[in-house]
């Protein structure tokens, strides 16, 4: 039965190849868009490694023209300085970090480090002592920093637990210098290690992350950009207006901009969500399409072969042998298109084409791509399969 029905479709194959195109391209985009959401809910579900909530982010732009200026630094230091201990003496805050990245910043400072013989790729970020208690870190070896930090002939570091693993594997990190540093400057140490931290959000994917310590006696290039403050449960959005004439009357010339984590955080889901929600959008206005389609082809090969299928039934073929010929001919297209398109997913984790996505992520998407257009195939060829088991001996006798 199943040679027969390989033979039916190789004898039009014409016909067939258009069909089995259109389940090939269905399958890739569905494939993309499912790969994609499966990725970015694996994400969303992991720890995020910090806390947002009562968190408001204070932008700060010095109009500063170089850091290579140590003059003009130190005073803008100074500046930043006494800004960090005026926010700090205000009633709603909890505690207030300087930083030179924000959470949910899509961009900031990453790169590739040799760190013992091993090519390790990592985000980092440079704040103060205070920048943990503000984010709530969660410290699990070692400590975090501390003001006399600055009178160590080392910069300390704190690194998260996946960039602990990817460098030292099993031994214990705290101590260990972290790389080799270049001639004439100091070389890393880690002095702590906290959970896994995803500076971008809980839909980026996991990362190695370092925290530099922020040295601000003496100042080191660059100067932080950020201010984050932990405000008091039920503050409300008038104290804003309150933080913003204390900035402006401490620094004047300079330009703030506040911002709650909340509404930054709102504003990354957007922007990262969009391609996928239309994606998904394109996804099911192209499976309608390929239905209407695939119904229009099997009803048209339904007309073109009522003389066959009519001198089956005269042959004493059964109502339900006619529906299984026309219904298992579909699923071999479809099994055609979802193999050729198999072969050119598996190439994604086979070659690491893209690696940050995991390969459990890929198997998810196949599968629920695979699921999809069997479902498409079978709801398209059920009508057409059973009008197929209706036609009658004596149509194939009139018909021309």
């Amino acid at each position: 039965m199943t040679r027969h029905l390989f033979k039916l479709v190789w004898n039009r194959k014409r016909t067939n190849a258009l069909i089995i195109l259109e389940i090939f391209f269905s399958f890739l985009v569905v494939f993309l868009v499912s790969t994609l959401g499966i990725f970015v809910w694996d994400n969303y579900r992991r720890p995020l490694g910090f806390s947002y909530q009562n968190v408001w982010r204070i932008s700060v732009d010095a109009k500063r023209s170089s850091d290579d200026d140590p003059t003009g630094l130190a005073e803008q230091v100074k500046v930043f300085a006494r800004l960090l201990g005026e926010v700090r003496k205000l009633g709603p805050v909890e505690s207030a970090a300087g930083a030179l990245v924000s959470p949910y910043d899509q961009g900031g400072m990453g790169g590739n480090w040799q760190i013992d013989g091993k090519q390790v790729k990592m985000e980092l970020d440079i704040v103060d002592e205070s920048f943990a208690d503000v984010l709530g870190l969660r410290l699990v070896a070692g400590r975090w920093f501390q003001p006399s930090d600055n009178a160590l002939t080392s910069d300390p570091v704190v690194i998260d637990q996946d960039l602990a693993r990817t460098v030292y594997g099993e031994r214990n990190p705290i101590g260990q210098q972290f790389g080799k540093p270049s001639e004439g400057e100091r070389p890393d140490r880690v002095v702590g290690v906290v959970s896994d931290f995803r500076k971008s959000g809980e839909l980026a994917p996991q990362s190695n992350f370092m925290f530099r310590f922020m040295r601000l006696d003496p100042p080191s290039p660059p100067l932080a950009r950020y201010i984050l403050i932990k405000v008091r449960p039920g503050t409300p959005a008038a104290f804003e207006e309150e933080l913003t004439r204390l900035l402006q009357g401490v620094a004047p010339e300079w330009s703030f901009g506040i911002k709650p984590l909340t509404q930054v955080r709102a504003s990354t889901f957007r922007l990262l969500l969009a391609p996928l929600v239309a994606g998904s959008v394109v996804a099911f206005f192209l499976l309608l399409m390929v239905g209407l389609g695939l119904i229009g082809v099997l009803w048209q090969n339904l007309i073109q072969r009522t003389r066959e299928l009519g001198l089956r039934r005269a042959a004493g073929a059964s109502r339900t042998a006619v529906h299984k010929q026309v219904f298992f001919e579909q699923v071999i297209l479809t099994s055609l298109g979802v193999l050729l398109a198999a072969v050119l997913v598996a190439q994604l984790p086979i070659l690491n084409l893209i690696a940050f996505i995991p390969p459990a992520v890929y198997l998810g998407g196949f599968v629920v791509s695979m699921t999809a257009i069997y479902l498409l195939a079978t709801v398209c060829a059920l009508y057409p399969s059973a009008m197929a088991a209706r036609v009658q001996p004596a149509e194939a006798l009139r018909y021309e």
